[in-house]
Protein backbone atom coordinates (compact mmCIF):
# COMPACT_ATOMS: atom_id res chain seq x y z
CA UNK A 1 0.00 0.00 0.00
CA UNK A 2 1.20 3.50 -0.62
CA UNK A 3 2.58 5.36 1.86
CA UNK A 4 0.72 9.09 2.12
CA UNK A 5 3.28 11.36 3.07
CA UNK A 6 6.62 9.60 2.24
CA UNK A 7 9.30 11.01 0.07
CA UNK A 8 8.53 11.81 -3.49
CA UNK A 9 12.32 12.72 -3.78
CA UNK A 10 13.26 9.13 -2.97
CA UNK A 11 12.61 7.89 -6.56
CA UNK A 12 15.29 9.89 -7.74
CA UNK A 13 18.10 7.41 -6.75
CA UNK A 14 17.02 4.31 -8.55
CA UNK A 15 19.59 5.01 -10.71
CA UNK A 16 23.44 4.73 -10.44
CA UNK A 17 25.57 7.42 -9.01
CA UNK A 18 29.39 7.51 -9.24
CA UNK A 19 30.95 6.02 -6.31
CA UNK A 20 32.49 8.99 -4.13
CA UNK A 21 34.00 6.72 -1.32
CA UNK A 22 33.77 3.59 0.27
CA UNK A 23 31.11 3.09 2.73
CA UNK A 24 31.18 1.33 6.12
CA UNK A 25 28.25 -1.14 6.31
CA UNK A 26 26.44 -0.70 9.68
CA UNK A 27 26.09 -4.72 9.49
CA UNK A 28 22.93 -6.56 10.67
CA UNK A 29 20.83 -2.60 10.46
CA UNK A 30 17.21 -3.25 10.17
CA UNK A 31 14.79 -0.85 9.08
CA UNK A 32 11.40 -0.19 10.09
CA UNK A 33 8.68 1.68 7.57
CA UNK A 34 5.57 3.44 10.10
CA UNK A 35 6.36 0.54 13.05
CA UNK A 36 7.03 -2.31 10.17
CA UNK A 37 10.42 -4.18 9.72
CA UNK A 38 11.43 -4.50 5.60
CA UNK A 39 12.64 -7.68 4.21
CA UNK A 40 15.80 -6.47 3.18
CA UNK A 41 17.21 -8.04 -0.10
CA UNK A 42 20.52 -10.09 0.38
CA UNK A 43 23.27 -7.49 0.35
CA UNK A 44 21.24 -4.37 1.19
CA UNK A 45 22.88 -2.30 4.03
CA UNK A 46 22.48 0.45 5.95
CA UNK A 47 26.25 2.52 5.79
CA UNK A 48 27.88 5.29 7.70
CA UNK A 49 30.01 7.72 6.02
CA UNK A 50 32.05 9.74 8.16
CA UNK A 51 29.26 9.82 10.45
CA UNK A 52 26.83 10.21 8.49
CA UNK A 53 24.47 7.65 7.68
CA UNK A 54 23.19 6.77 4.55
CA UNK A 55 19.74 4.46 3.63
CA UNK A 56 19.32 2.27 0.41
CA UNK A 57 16.95 3.85 -1.68
CA UNK A 58 15.46 1.09 -3.23
CA UNK A 59 14.07 -0.75 0.26
CA UNK A 60 11.77 2.16 0.04
CA UNK A 61 11.11 3.22 -3.50
CA UNK A 62 10.03 -0.51 -4.21
CA UNK A 63 6.81 0.63 -1.81
CA UNK A 64 5.84 3.63 -3.51
CA UNK A 65 4.81 3.93 -7.54
CA UNK A 66 5.34 7.33 -8.67
CA UNK A 67 6.52 7.93 -12.28
CA UNK A 68 10.26 8.61 -12.92
CA UNK A 69 11.67 10.42 -16.18
CA UNK A 70 15.13 9.66 -17.00
CA UNK A 71 17.44 11.45 -19.30
CA UNK A 72 20.21 9.61 -20.53
CA UNK A 73 22.00 12.91 -22.48
CA UNK A 74 21.96 15.50 -19.53
CA UNK A 75 22.16 12.37 -16.76
CA UNK A 76 19.38 14.19 -15.20
CA UNK A 77 16.30 12.52 -13.54
CA UNK A 78 12.81 13.59 -12.84
CA UNK A 79 10.51 12.50 -10.57
CA UNK A 80 6.29 13.42 -10.70
CA UNK A 81 3.20 13.47 -8.89
CA UNK A 82 0.14 15.36 -8.80
CA UNK A 83 1.93 18.40 -7.04
CA UNK A 84 5.40 18.01 -6.68
CA UNK A 85 8.53 17.64 -9.77
CA UNK A 86 11.57 16.87 -8.36
CA UNK A 87 14.86 17.03 -10.73
CA UNK A 88 18.29 16.20 -10.28
CA UNK A 89 21.38 15.24 -12.15
CA UNK A 90 23.58 12.40 -11.83
CA UNK A 91 26.29 13.49 -9.08
CA UNK A 92 25.60 16.46 -8.29
CA UNK A 93 24.39 17.80 -4.62
CA UNK A 94 22.09 19.98 -5.04
CA UNK A 95 18.65 18.82 -6.16
CA UNK A 96 15.86 20.79 -7.97
CA UNK A 97 12.04 20.73 -6.26
CA UNK A 98 9.55 22.56 -8.19
CA UNK A 99 12.32 25.04 -9.80
CA UNK A 100 13.93 25.59 -6.35
CA UNK A 101 17.61 24.74 -5.68
CA UNK A 102 17.79 22.37 -2.35
CA UNK A 103 21.07 21.17 -1.11
CA UNK A 104 21.82 17.73 -0.13
CA UNK A 105 24.33 18.27 2.14
CA UNK A 106 26.21 14.96 1.53
CA UNK A 107 25.73 13.58 -2.32
CA UNK A 108 24.28 10.38 -2.74
CA UNK A 109 26.81 7.22 -3.42
CA UNK A 110 26.74 4.03 -5.01
CA UNK A 111 28.22 1.32 -2.52
CA UNK A 112 28.67 -1.73 -4.91
CA UNK A 113 25.18 -2.78 -6.42
CA UNK A 114 23.43 0.32 -3.42
CA UNK A 115 22.39 3.63 -3.72
CA UNK A 116 22.48 5.33 -0.35
CA UNK A 117 20.75 8.36 0.31
CA UNK A 118 22.16 10.78 3.08
CA UNK A 119 19.02 10.17 6.08
CA UNK A 120 19.45 14.49 7.24
CA UNK A 121 18.29 15.58 3.85
CA UNK A 122 15.42 13.02 3.46
CA UNK A 123 14.28 14.30 7.06
CA UNK A 124 14.88 18.14 7.01
CA UNK A 125 13.96 18.95 3.49
CA UNK A 126 10.98 16.50 2.40
CA UNK A 127 9.33 16.34 6.00
CA UNK A 128 9.83 12.94 6.40
CA UNK A 129 10.55 11.83 10.12
CA UNK A 130 13.87 9.52 9.78
CA UNK A 131 15.81 8.70 12.56
CA UNK A 132 18.80 6.27 13.43
CA UNK A 133 19.05 4.24 16.59
CA UNK A 134 22.72 3.32 16.80
CA UNK A 135 21.87 0.60 19.74
CA UNK A 136 19.63 -0.95 18.11
CA UNK A 137 21.27 -0.24 14.65
CA UNK A 138 17.57 0.22 13.30
CA UNK A 139 16.58 2.86 10.84
CA UNK A 140 12.89 4.13 11.68
CA UNK A 141 11.03 5.56 9.20
CA UNK A 142 7.44 7.10 9.64
CA UNK A 143 5.32 8.14 6.76
CA UNK A 144 3.03 12.00 7.71
CA UNK A 145 0.72 11.22 11.04
CA UNK A 146 2.38 8.53 11.94
CA UNK A 147 5.01 9.93 14.04
CA UNK A 148 3.44 9.27 17.40
CA UNK A 149 3.07 5.56 16.28
CA UNK A 150 4.43 3.12 19.10
CA UNK A 151 5.74 0.33 16.85
CA UNK A 152 8.00 3.45 15.02
CA UNK A 153 9.95 4.18 18.12
CA UNK A 154 12.88 2.34 19.72
CA UNK A 155 12.17 0.72 23.20
CA UNK A 156 15.70 0.84 24.25
CA UNK A 157 16.52 3.39 27.44
CA UNK A 158 18.81 6.53 26.57
CA UNK A 159 21.36 5.73 29.28
CA UNK A 160 24.24 4.45 27.74
CA UNK A 161 23.25 4.99 24.10
CA UNK A 162 26.07 5.94 21.95
CA UNK A 163 24.82 8.73 20.38
CA UNK A 164 27.13 9.23 17.16
CA UNK A 165 28.20 13.08 16.04
CA UNK A 166 26.11 13.22 13.25
CA UNK A 167 22.83 11.27 13.03
CA UNK A 168 19.16 11.89 13.46
CA UNK A 169 18.64 9.86 16.48
CA UNK A 170 15.30 8.29 18.45
CA UNK A 171 15.26 9.07 22.34
CA UNK A 172 12.41 7.41 23.94
CA UNK A 173 10.82 9.41 27.46
CA UNK A 174 13.98 9.34 30.00
CA UNK A 175 11.67 8.25 32.68
CA UNK A 176 7.94 8.52 33.68
CA UNK A 177 5.22 9.84 31.44
CA UNK A 178 6.53 12.28 28.76
CA UNK A 179 3.57 14.26 29.10
CA UNK A 180 4.34 15.76 32.62
CA UNK A 181 8.29 16.23 31.15
CA UNK A 182 9.34 19.85 29.56
CA UNK A 183 11.44 19.80 27.11
CA UNK A 184 14.81 21.83 26.81
CA UNK A 185 14.72 23.15 22.42
CA UNK A 186 17.78 25.21 22.47
CA UNK A 187 20.49 26.75 24.39
CA UNK A 188 22.60 29.65 23.35
CA UNK A 189 24.73 31.93 24.57
CA UNK A 190 24.76 36.05 23.35
CA UNK A 191 25.14 39.65 25.10
CA UNK A 192 26.84 37.43 28.05
CA UNK A 193 23.36 36.11 28.71
CA UNK A 194 22.81 32.47 28.49
CA UNK A 195 19.47 31.58 27.38
CA UNK A 196 17.40 28.36 27.25
CA UNK A 197 14.37 27.87 24.89
CA UNK A 198 11.68 25.56 27.23
CA UNK A 199 8.75 23.92 25.96
CA UNK A 200 5.85 22.72 28.13
CA UNK A 201 5.21 22.83 32.02
CA UNK A 202 6.66 25.72 33.54
CA UNK A 203 10.07 24.64 34.54
CA UNK A 204 11.51 26.36 38.22
CA UNK A 205 15.28 26.29 37.48
CA UNK A 206 17.71 25.74 40.51
CA UNK A 207 20.64 28.00 40.19
CA UNK A 208 23.97 27.86 42.19
CA UNK A 209 27.61 28.83 42.42
CA UNK A 210 30.30 26.31 42.65
CA UNK A 211 34.00 26.87 43.01
CA UNK A 212 37.56 25.14 42.15
CA UNK A 213 36.94 26.18 39.76
CA UNK A 214 34.13 28.85 39.70
CA UNK A 215 30.89 27.83 37.40
CA UNK A 216 27.47 28.42 38.06
CA UNK A 217 25.32 25.36 37.51
CA UNK A 218 21.71 25.54 36.61
CA UNK A 219 19.28 22.72 37.34
CA UNK A 220 16.23 22.41 35.38
CA UNK A 221 13.84 19.88 37.36
CA UNK A 222 11.19 17.79 35.25
CA UNK A 223 12.98 18.34 31.53
CA UNK A 224 14.05 16.10 28.91
CA UNK A 225 16.00 17.41 26.07
CA UNK A 226 13.77 17.79 22.62
CA UNK A 227 14.46 15.91 19.35
CA UNK A 228 15.65 18.89 17.58
CA UNK A 229 18.05 19.35 20.11
CA UNK A 230 19.19 15.64 20.17
CA UNK A 231 19.37 16.03 16.67
CA UNK A 232 21.31 18.98 16.47
CA UNK A 233 23.89 18.66 18.72
CA UNK A 234 26.67 17.12 19.91
CA UNK A 235 25.98 14.78 22.27
CA UNK A 236 28.42 11.98 23.98
CA UNK A 237 27.23 8.21 25.31
CA UNK A 238 26.34 9.90 28.39
CA UNK A 239 24.24 12.40 26.93
CA UNK A 240 26.65 15.77 27.64
CA UNK A 241 27.71 18.72 24.91
CA UNK A 242 29.02 21.47 24.61
CA UNK A 243 28.52 25.06 23.99
CA UNK A 244 32.04 27.20 23.10
CA UNK A 245 32.10 30.08 23.74
CA UNK A 246 34.17 33.16 22.30
CA UNK A 247 34.71 37.15 22.60
CA UNK A 248 33.46 36.80 26.84
CA UNK A 249 36.24 36.91 28.65
CA UNK A 250 34.23 35.65 31.82
CA UNK A 251 33.13 32.63 30.19
CA UNK A 252 35.22 29.39 29.27
CA UNK A 253 32.57 27.00 28.27
CA UNK A 254 28.86 25.90 28.64
CA UNK A 255 28.02 22.32 29.34
CA UNK A 256 25.18 20.43 28.96
CA UNK A 257 23.67 17.04 30.38
CA UNK A 258 21.01 14.75 31.55
CA UNK A 259 21.69 14.91 34.96
CA UNK A 260 19.44 12.74 36.31
CA UNK A 261 16.77 10.17 35.36
CA UNK A 262 14.82 10.24 38.49
CA UNK A 263 13.36 13.23 38.49
CA UNK A 264 14.56 13.95 34.23
CA UNK A 265 16.88 17.02 35.15
CA UNK A 266 18.99 18.59 32.71
CA UNK A 267 21.82 20.65 34.27
CA UNK A 268 23.90 23.25 32.34
CA UNK A 269 26.96 24.59 33.94
CA UNK A 270 28.54 28.38 32.54
CA UNK A 271 32.45 27.63 33.44
CA UNK A 272 33.92 31.04 34.42
CA UNK A 273 37.34 32.23 34.41
CA UNK A 274 36.75 33.37 38.31
CA UNK A 275 33.58 34.39 40.27
CA UNK A 276 31.14 36.02 38.59
CA UNK A 277 27.67 37.69 39.36
CA UNK A 278 24.52 36.70 37.81
CA UNK A 279 20.53 37.20 38.19
CA UNK A 280 18.08 34.89 36.40
CA UNK A 281 15.12 35.52 34.57
CA UNK A 282 12.20 33.14 34.15
CA UNK A 283 8.88 34.31 32.98
CA UNK A 284 7.77 30.43 32.21
CA UNK A 285 7.34 32.48 28.82
CA UNK A 286 9.29 29.55 27.37
CA UNK A 287 13.32 31.57 27.95
CA UNK A 288 15.20 30.99 30.98
CA UNK A 289 17.68 33.78 31.02
CA UNK A 290 21.00 33.72 33.47
CA UNK A 291 22.92 37.34 32.79
CA UNK A 292 25.84 37.98 33.80
CA UNK A 293 25.56 41.60 33.70
CA UNK A 294 24.09 41.93 37.22
CA UNK A 295 25.89 44.11 39.46
CA UNK A 296 25.13 41.78 41.52
CA UNK A 297 23.90 38.02 42.36
CA UNK A 298 20.20 37.27 42.79
CA UNK A 299 18.72 34.05 41.71
CA UNK A 300 15.36 33.52 40.87
CA UNK A 301 14.47 37.38 41.09
CA UNK A 302 14.63 39.53 38.12
CA UNK A 303 16.88 42.35 39.12
CA UNK A 304 18.00 42.99 35.75
CA UNK A 305 15.50 43.70 32.25
CA UNK A 306 14.83 40.90 30.21
CA UNK A 307 15.51 40.98 26.77
CA UNK A 308 13.39 43.38 25.05
CA UNK A 309 12.49 45.86 28.34
CA UNK A 310 15.07 48.21 28.16
CA UNK A 311 13.75 49.49 25.27
CA UNK A 312 16.00 48.56 22.45
CA UNK A 313 14.78 47.16 19.34
CA UNK A 314 15.95 43.63 19.10
CA UNK A 315 17.53 42.09 16.02
CA UNK A 316 18.18 38.10 15.50
CA UNK A 317 20.89 37.98 12.93
CA UNK A 318 20.73 34.13 12.14
CA UNK A 319 24.15 32.53 10.35
CA UNK A 320 22.42 29.98 7.81
CA UNK A 321 23.32 26.22 8.40
CA UNK A 322 26.76 25.21 10.80
CA UNK A 323 27.89 21.90 11.96
CA UNK A 324 26.75 19.01 10.52
CA UNK A 325 24.11 20.94 7.80
CA UNK A 326 27.03 22.76 5.57
CA UNK A 327 24.73 23.83 3.42
CA UNK A 328 25.35 25.22 -0.50
CA UNK A 329 29.20 23.55 -1.83
CA UNK A 330 31.11 26.13 -3.51
CA UNK A 331 32.78 26.06 -6.96
CA UNK A 332 36.40 25.66 -4.73
CA UNK A 333 34.40 23.45 -2.32
CA UNK A 334 33.67 25.71 0.14
CA UNK A 335 30.96 25.40 2.40
CA UNK A 336 27.70 27.67 2.88
CA UNK A 337 27.95 27.52 6.70
CA UNK A 338 31.31 28.66 6.92
CA UNK A 339 30.74 32.27 4.61
CA UNK A 340 27.54 32.69 6.46
CA UNK A 341 29.02 32.43 9.85
CA UNK A 342 31.59 34.80 8.58
CA UNK A 343 29.12 37.50 7.27
CA UNK A 344 26.72 36.99 10.22
CA UNK A 345 29.77 37.57 12.99
CA UNK A 346 31.14 40.82 10.82
CA UNK A 347 26.95 42.05 10.82
CA UNK A 348 26.83 41.47 14.50
CA UNK A 349 29.95 43.42 15.41
CA UNK A 350 28.69 46.93 13.40
CA UNK A 351 25.19 46.13 15.22
CA UNK A 352 26.57 45.77 18.79
CA UNK A 353 27.71 49.50 17.83
CA UNK A 354 24.06 50.62 17.56
CA UNK A 355 22.98 52.33 20.97
CA UNK A 356 19.40 51.12 20.23
CA UNK A 357 19.66 47.60 19.26
CA UNK A 358 19.90 44.72 21.30
CA UNK A 359 21.43 41.68 19.65
CA UNK A 360 20.80 38.18 19.38
CA UNK A 361 22.18 35.46 17.23
CA UNK A 362 21.61 31.96 16.45
CA UNK A 363 25.10 30.80 16.43
CA UNK A 364 28.23 32.54 16.55
CA UNK A 365 30.63 29.26 16.32
CA UNK A 366 30.29 26.46 13.82
CA UNK A 367 27.27 24.20 15.87
CA UNK A 368 23.98 22.70 14.28
CA UNK A 369 20.96 24.46 15.12
CA UNK A 370 17.60 23.28 13.85
CA UNK A 371 15.31 25.26 12.09
CA UNK A 372 12.58 25.86 14.38
CA UNK A 373 15.10 26.28 16.96
CA UNK A 374 16.08 29.71 14.87
CA UNK A 375 12.33 30.62 14.87
CA UNK A 376 11.54 29.51 18.20
CA UNK A 377 14.54 31.38 19.82
CA UNK A 378 13.54 34.70 17.57
CA UNK A 379 10.15 34.25 18.84
CA UNK A 380 11.06 34.07 22.29
CA UNK A 381 12.95 36.95 22.62
CA UNK A 382 10.28 39.04 21.16
CA UNK A 383 12.48 40.10 18.21
CA UNK A 384 12.09 43.18 16.40
CA UNK A 385 13.38 41.87 13.24
CA UNK A 386 14.83 38.58 12.04
CA UNK A 387 17.65 38.26 9.11
CA UNK A 388 19.24 35.23 7.83
CA UNK A 389 22.56 35.28 5.94
CA UNK A 390 23.16 32.44 3.40
CA UNK A 391 24.89 31.84 -0.13
CA UNK A 392 23.39 30.78 -2.84
CA UNK A 393 24.47 27.27 -5.42
CA UNK A 394 23.69 25.43 -7.98
CA UNK A 395 24.60 22.40 -9.60
CA UNK A 396 26.28 24.41 -12.70
CA UNK A 397 28.36 27.45 -12.23
CA UNK A 398 26.25 29.78 -14.71
CA UNK A 399 24.02 31.24 -12.32
CA UNK A 400 24.61 34.54 -9.88
CA UNK A 401 23.12 37.66 -8.35
CA UNK A 402 21.99 38.62 -5.13
CA UNK A 403 18.42 38.06 -4.15
CA UNK A 404 16.54 38.51 -0.81
CA UNK A 405 13.32 35.97 0.35
CA UNK A 406 10.37 37.09 2.69
CA UNK A 407 7.37 34.91 3.15
CA UNK A 408 4.80 36.75 5.12
CA UNK A 409 3.09 40.08 3.79
CA UNK A 410 4.10 42.02 6.87
CA UNK A 411 7.98 41.24 6.19
CA UNK A 412 8.09 42.68 2.70
CA UNK A 413 9.01 46.40 3.42
CA UNK A 414 11.96 45.08 5.46
CA UNK A 415 13.08 43.04 2.38
CA UNK A 416 12.91 45.61 0.05
CA UNK A 417 14.82 48.02 2.27
CA UNK A 418 17.54 45.63 3.14
CA UNK A 419 17.61 44.47 -0.47
CA UNK A 420 18.49 48.31 -1.77
CA UNK A 421 20.99 48.53 0.08
CA UNK A 422 22.46 45.26 0.01
CA UNK A 423 22.47 44.83 -3.89
CA UNK A 424 24.34 48.10 -4.03
CA UNK A 425 26.79 46.83 -1.52
CA UNK A 426 27.47 43.15 -3.77
CA UNK A 427 27.86 45.32 -6.71
CA UNK A 428 26.27 41.56 -8.34
CA UNK A 429 23.00 41.19 -10.45
CA UNK A 430 20.02 41.81 -9.04
CA UNK A 431 17.89 38.85 -8.73
CA UNK A 432 14.95 41.10 -7.22
CA UNK A 433 12.57 40.55 -3.81
CA UNK A 434 11.15 37.38 -4.08
CA UNK A 435 8.65 35.21 -2.35
CA UNK A 436 9.16 31.58 -1.11
CA UNK A 437 7.92 29.22 1.48
CA UNK A 438 11.08 29.37 3.68
CA UNK A 439 10.74 27.78 7.15
CA UNK A 440 12.80 30.55 9.34
CA UNK A 441 11.14 33.48 7.50
CA UNK A 442 7.60 31.61 8.08
CA UNK A 443 7.60 30.46 11.33
CA UNK A 444 8.74 33.40 12.71
CA UNK A 445 6.39 36.72 14.19
CA UNK A 446 7.82 39.16 13.64
CA UNK A 447 9.40 40.88 10.31
CA UNK A 448 11.76 38.38 8.81
CA UNK A 449 14.31 37.74 5.35
CA UNK A 450 16.53 35.81 4.11
CA UNK A 451 19.32 37.03 2.37
CA UNK A 452 20.92 35.35 -0.45
CA UNK A 453 24.23 36.82 -0.73
CA UNK A 454 25.65 35.66 -4.43
CA UNK A 455 26.14 32.18 -5.87
CA UNK A 456 29.17 30.05 -4.00
CA UNK A 457 28.75 27.76 -7.21
CA UNK A 458 29.78 30.87 -9.48
CA UNK A 459 33.48 30.96 -9.76
CA UNK A 460 33.60 34.67 -9.67
CA UNK A 461 31.28 35.30 -7.31
CA UNK A 462 32.64 32.37 -4.63
CA UNK A 463 35.90 34.92 -5.01
CA UNK A 464 34.02 38.03 -4.16
CA UNK A 465 32.17 36.36 -1.24
CA UNK A 466 35.15 35.01 0.57
CA UNK A 467 37.29 38.46 0.06
CA UNK A 468 37.14 39.89 3.27
CA UNK A 469 36.86 43.37 1.86
CA UNK A 470 33.86 42.45 0.40
CA UNK A 471 32.07 40.57 3.32
CA UNK A 472 32.89 43.98 5.41
CA UNK A 473 31.50 46.05 2.60
CA UNK A 474 28.19 43.96 2.36
CA UNK A 475 28.05 43.72 6.06
CA UNK A 476 27.72 47.29 6.76
CA UNK A 477 25.29 47.53 3.66
CA UNK A 478 22.92 44.94 5.48
CA UNK A 479 22.89 46.81 8.63
CA UNK A 480 22.19 50.12 6.70
CA UNK A 481 19.34 48.75 5.53
CA UNK A 482 18.15 47.22 9.19
CA UNK A 483 18.68 50.78 10.68
CA UNK A 484 16.79 52.26 8.00
CA UNK A 485 13.97 50.16 8.57
CA UNK A 486 14.20 50.28 12.03
CA UNK A 487 14.15 54.28 11.94
CA UNK A 488 11.34 54.13 10.23
CA UNK A 489 9.28 52.34 12.83
CA UNK A 490 10.46 54.27 15.26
Amino acid sequence: MKRLGLLTFLLLFLFAFPKVGEAASADGAKIFLDGEQLNLSSGVKVANVKNNILIPIRVVSENLGYKVKWDKASKSIAVLNDSKTVKMVVGSPTAEIDGNPVSMGMTPMLNGSTTLVPLRFVSTEMGMDVKWDNLEKAVYLSSEGSQNDPGAQPANPVTGNDIPANPVTTVPPLSGDPSALATIDGISFSDNRLMVAVTGNSVAPKVFTMTNPDRIVIDLPNTEFSGNFINNNMLDSGNKGTLSVTGYPDVQEIRYSLFSNSPSTIRVVIALTGAKNYAVTNMNDGMIVVDLNATSTDPGTVPVPPIGSSGKKIVVIDAGHGGSAPGKIGYSNTQEKDFTLAMALKVGALLEKQQNIQLVQTRTEDKSVGLSERAKLANDVNATIFVSIHGNGFHTSTPNGTETLYTRDSSRQLADIVHKHLIKATGLKDRKVKYQNVAVTRETKMPAILLEIGFLSNQAEEALMLDEEFQYRVAQGIVDGIMEYINLQG
